[in-house]
């Protein structure tokens, strides 16, 4: 059970063992896009190009749905990144259980989104966690852990693919040590415990008063999507690439400081921030030079006001 990329290693590594993949579970197709095209999940497109059946429910409570699960009798379901809750009847279905693959070390980072928590929280270590699903989100019991060092340039898509590439290389030891008992699954610990919320709009605009690193690290973490915005002359302007400038801050958080080679140096609450890679509303993606070449910003001018 998966949606997006992110499971598609994983899925490829469990075809890759002798055990069958009896079937594919993933949410519907949805609309994406700047045009709004229906488009299949991207596990989903790999389950079809591997020749697998591909269940799409809307509502994993639905009787259909339960009863064509159970006459496919699985052994184990494996979960990863497949974005909805599972209602305990689902949970109890297989006799060896649910096992998830998880993108951070539980209990830090419960919840829908680990890896850009992550690299906003300034985490130097991450990884991935197998563990056996119960009926409370993420909590439990772990059967292995793999971590792996976030890089000071880490993105958020960056960090996916190797920790998508890490649950690939560790769901097989996981489930092989499940079956000849030689891993045990043990209660998550009781300390360390932080929750990773779902992101949504408003957690990637730049709010300038915190500080210069913080905004850094937001940036980072919701590249190449969704992406940190901000607002200039009300228009909303995306910022794929930034750096903390060796600047003044200035005394106005939001307030040009610079705009030339360097980057549009914007102050902070803290220290200022290199905005070096934009796209403006409605259009590609730029540097800042190439930004300000088109666009007359002067020091004073005014980021992120409504």
């Amino acid at each position: 059970m998966g949606t997006p990329a992110f499971a598609c290693p994983i899925l490829e590594a469990l075809l890759a063992r002798p055990d069958p993949v009896v079937a594919v579970v993933c949410q519907p197709d949805r609309a994406r896009g700047r045009g709004l095209a229906v488009s299949a999940p991207e596990v989903k497109r790999l389950a079809q190009q591997r020749g697998l059946s591909v269940l799409q429910p809307e509502r994993l409570k639905d009787s259909t749905f339960q009863e064509t699960l159970r006459g496919l009798a699985p052994d184990v379901i494996v979960v990863a990144a497949y974005g909805k809750i599972l209602p305990p009847a689902v949970l109890a279905l297989p006799p060896h259980g649910c096992v998830n693959v998880h993108a951070s070390l539980l209990p830090r980072h419960r919840g829908a989104a680990p890896i850009a928590r992550a690299i906003m929280a300034g985490d130097p270590v991450t990884g991935v966690t197998i563990m056996m699903m119960n009926e409370a989100m993420d909590e439990g019991d772990i059967v292995l852990r793999r971590e792996t060092p976030i890089a000071p340039d880490e993105t958020g898509g960056s960090l996916t693919a190797r920790l998508a590439a890490l649950g690939a290389e560790t769901i097989g030891p996981a489930l092989d040590g499940l079956r000849a008992g030689t891993l045990r699954p043990t209660p998550q610990p009781t300390t360390g415990v932080t929750y990773a919320p779902r992101i949504e709009p408003r957690h990637c605009r730049l709010d300038w008063s915190r500080a210069a690193v913080e905004l850094e690290r937001q940036v980072r973490a919701l590249a190449p999507a969704p992406s940190a915005f901000t607002t200039l002359d009300g228009r909303r302007l995306k910022i794929h690439r930034a750096g903390v400038a060796a600047h003044p801050a200035g005394d106005e958080p939001g307030r040009v400081l610079a705009a030339g080679p360097g980057g549009l140096v914007v102050g902070t609450g803290s220290g200022a921030l290199a905005l070096l890679e934009l796209q403006p509303e409605g259009r590609r993606r730029m540097t800042a030079a190439e930004f300000l070449a088109g666009h007359r910003v002067a020091p004073g001018a005014c980021l992120g006001a409504p």
